[in-house]
């Protein structure tokens, strides 16, 4: 293994642990200042616990779209701390699941970009678990250069092109 790959797996490693050993703190709901008459159940869930409505609230599970460099799969320190956020739900919610579609720019033949996309997947799905996220929740699949989101021939479209979609099949 080169220099360069043992530093950046060991500043990935010193991320997740320093994301790992956070924790999250979901803001209450304020009770409502005057009688309306309805009645409130008790929250039967577990304190601190992500539920199906935490998809679409949550600013940090809301970043569903993991980007990569021109010809890599390594991912980005930046995404460290979405992928602990995604890997909590998939612990806390042990019937989610997750397809991880990776997708490569128009750049490379058909088939380099195929295994690139699944590359990336897999890199994603690596990050998910080291994070406590179980294997069996997720499904990877390439599309390679099948579905760009941006259709010119410029940097800035291949870079937005060059992504790993988190799509949740159940919540």
């Amino acid at each position: 293994m080169n220099t360069t790959t043992r530093l950046m797996l060991t500043a990935a490693l010193v991320c997740v642990a320093a994301v790992g050993c956070s924790k999250k703190v979901k803001e209450q709901p304020q009770p409502p200042t005057g009688d309306t008459g309805a009645v409130t159940q008790p929250d039967t869930g577990t304190a601190g616990a992500y539920g199906p409505n935490d998809l679409d609230t949550d600013a940090c599970l809301r970043q569903r779209i993991v980007y990569f460099d021109l010809d890599q799969d390594a991912l980005k320190p930046e995404f460290q701390a979405a992928m602990a956020c995604h890997a909590k739900y998939l612990r806390d919610r042990p019937s989610s699941r997750i397809t991880l579609e990776g997708n490569a720019d128009e750049r490379g033949s058909r088939a380099y970009n195929m295994g690139l996309g699944e590359r990336r997947g897999n890199a994603v799905s690596s990050a998910l678990q080291a994070n406590g996220g179980s294997g069996s929740q997720l499904t990877v699949v390439s599309y390679g250069e099948e579905r760009p989101t941006c259709t010119e021939s410029s940097e800035d479209c291949w870079a937005k092109n060059r992504r790993v979609e988190i799509v949740y099949t159940a919540k």
